[in-house]
């Protein structure tokens, strides 16, 4: 029994250290961009665009085909029956030698989609890095609240405790052991919702992470704000360089210049060339007459050159059209820049607001601090009555979640300015 004691011991020891698995915030990316379901995914479709990417697709090489047969026939006539046995078989090559450039062409289109498709994964990893660090962040901001709520409500329930203490000894009345109840069950119960707030927290970052057993991680990040000085400048410049949306783009407009040079090498000629090899093995038997064989084969190669020299203005329409869907992907590449810009300038200003509103909710909340101190002392001794205590206590909770949601709002800002500019890969490498 003692043996058995010491071995649940142990093992409810090793859980609880399993259960603390510390969790800092770079394993918490690594872990998404390894298991991530949209990461995942995208890397599957960068595979596929891999895959398809080579000179085979875009038709450099021949074509080489087999071919074999089998036929057999038994003829019946007045003069002599004869039964005829033909086997054959050969191999033929077709090959485009030239068709106006399209080869190149088409190799140089599959090399661009391979650009987006690495692209698109690129900016899956951007988002994915972006996601969790919110929802890393909100773990630890659900979880100061939660030890806020609960600061909170064990005031509410020392007050609840002492006002019932009074009454027993005639010092309080029922009306104000009910006002302290009221306070106490108030804050209890956004105590309780705030603590399923903070499972669910935990619930969306282990999704991220796509962590599929429920692993109770501690994590080794400090819940604050960490003050950077950028400059709008440097920021445009990056963004300029780095931003994927910008970068997918310009491969759209390789895309469309690889059209244009498309449509165009439909004015070339082109020059097949087919060529084989086939053999024959013929038995002729009839019923006076004993099998006979003959064999036979046949060599050729055939060179095809062609030139469509007018087809209804197809071709020059294909080409005009090409050109200007070159002219308006100029205009959303404009109209992109522009946009780009004018959110780093918004996001970048709201980033230094951030920063502001960050100082005050510190002073805000440091006030408050001492406001409840001071409060306390006074509602023990009698100087203050218990809705002024109340007030006080309101005051100092929405001072707190304040003073925390301003934290997780400039980590949002930041996060986001870092993101648009193309950097945030860079920044938690």
């Amino acid at each position: 029994m003692k043996k058995f004691k010491i071995f649940a011991f142990l093992l409810l020891s090793g859980l609880i250290v399993q259960a603390q698995q510390p969790l800092s915030l770079t394993d918490a990316i690594a872990k998404a961009l390894e298991n991530n379901y949209d990461i995942l995914l995208a890397k599957g479709d960068q595979q596929v665009a891999e895959i398809k990417n080579n000179w085979g697709a875009a038709g450099r090489y021949p074509y080489i085909n087999l071919s074999a047969s089998d036929n057999n026939s038994y003829v019946i006539q007045e003069s002599d029956n004869n039964i005829s046995n033909r086997f054959s078989g050969g191999t033929s090559l077709s090959w485009t030698i030239f068709d106006g450039f399209s080869v190149k062409i088409s190799k140089a289109r599959l090399d661009e989609l391979e650009n987006i498709s690495k692209n698109n994964t690129a900016t899956m990893v951007e988002g994915t890095i972006q996601s969790i660090i919110l929802a890393y962040y909100d773990v630890l901001l659900q979880k100061e609240k939660l030890v806020t709520y609960e600061e909170v409500m064990n005031l509410s329930n020392d007050r609840y405790e002492r006002e019932k203490q009074r009454k027993e000894y005639g010092s309080a009345v029922t009306y104000e052991v009910l006002q302290a109840q009221n306070a106490y069950l108030e804050d209890r119960a956004s105590y309780l919702l705030q603590e399923v707030a903070y499972k669910n927290s935990r619930r969306n970052l282990g999704y991220l992470m796509a962590e599929k057993e429920n692993t109770d991680y501690h994590l080794s990040e400090k819940f604050e704000a960490v003050l950077e000085e950028y400059l709008l400048a440097d920021l445009l410049t990056q963004m300029l360089e780095n931003n994927k949306s910008l970068q997918t783009q310009f491969i759209n407009l390789r895309l469309l210049d690889n059209q244009i040079a498309s449509s165009k090498s439909a004015y070339s000629p082109y020059l097949d060339f087919n060529g084989g090899v086939t053999g024959t093995t013929t038995r002729m038997k009839t019923v006076e007459q004993d099998a006979s064989w003959s064999k036979n084969a046949t060599l050729y190669g055939n060179f095809t050159l062609g030139w469509n020299l007018f087809s209804g203005g197809n071709r020059k329409r294909a080409v005009q059209i090409a050109e200007i869907d070159r002219e308006l992907g100029d205009v959303q590449l404009a109209d992109i820049q522009h946009n780009l810009s004018n959110r780093l300038a918004n996001l970048f200003e709201f980033y230094e607001v951030r920063k502001e509103l960050l100082v005050l909710a510190k002073e805000n909340l440091e006030a408050a601090r001492l406001n409840m101190q001071i409060s306390r002392e006074k509602f023990e001794s009698g100087a203050i009555n218990s809705f002024n205590y109340r007030d006080v206590q309101q005051i100092y909770l929405n001072a707190a979640q304040g003073e925390l949601q301003a934290i997780y709002y400039f980590i949002d800002a930041q996060t986001s300015l870092l993101r648009l500019a193309g950097v945030i890969v860079q920044q938690y490498d």
